[in-house]
């Protein structure tokens, strides 16, 4: 089955930002055991998660390297005007597309 992780923001649930950071390292980690996601698509400040700063940058490329698409919006990325460390920058036309393809989408 194909999943996509659709993060359209830099932590994890609402509330203390810093936990948020925190416990988004910690799902990130534990997600390849989920190995059904394809696809990581980030909009809005989630595209800071790819950023050179991002606390999450690490786990990131650990799954890109497992074959996981990172897929931040060009949109976005311009708008927080942030330096892409990983994955690919994309358009809304490819999210979009990869959200169509998907079986099943995960937002956080």
């Amino acid at each position: 089955m194909h999943t996509a992780l659709l993060l359209n923001h830099d932590c994890m649930g609402h509330g203390d930002p810093a936990l948020g950071r925190k416990i988004l390292a910690v799902f990130l980690r534990k997600l390849p055991s989920m190995q059904q996601v394809e696809s990581i698509l980030m909009v809005n400040s989630g595209v800071k998660l790819v950023a050179p700063d991002s606390p999450v940058l690490t786990e990131l490329r650990e799954l890109e390297a497992h074959g996981v698409d990172l897929m931040p919006c060009g949109t976005c990325v311009e708008a927080y005007g942030i330096q892409v460390a990983a994955g690919e920058v994309s358009n809304m036309d490819e999210i979009v597309a990869e959200l169509g393809r998907a079986d099943k989408v995960i937002t956080l």
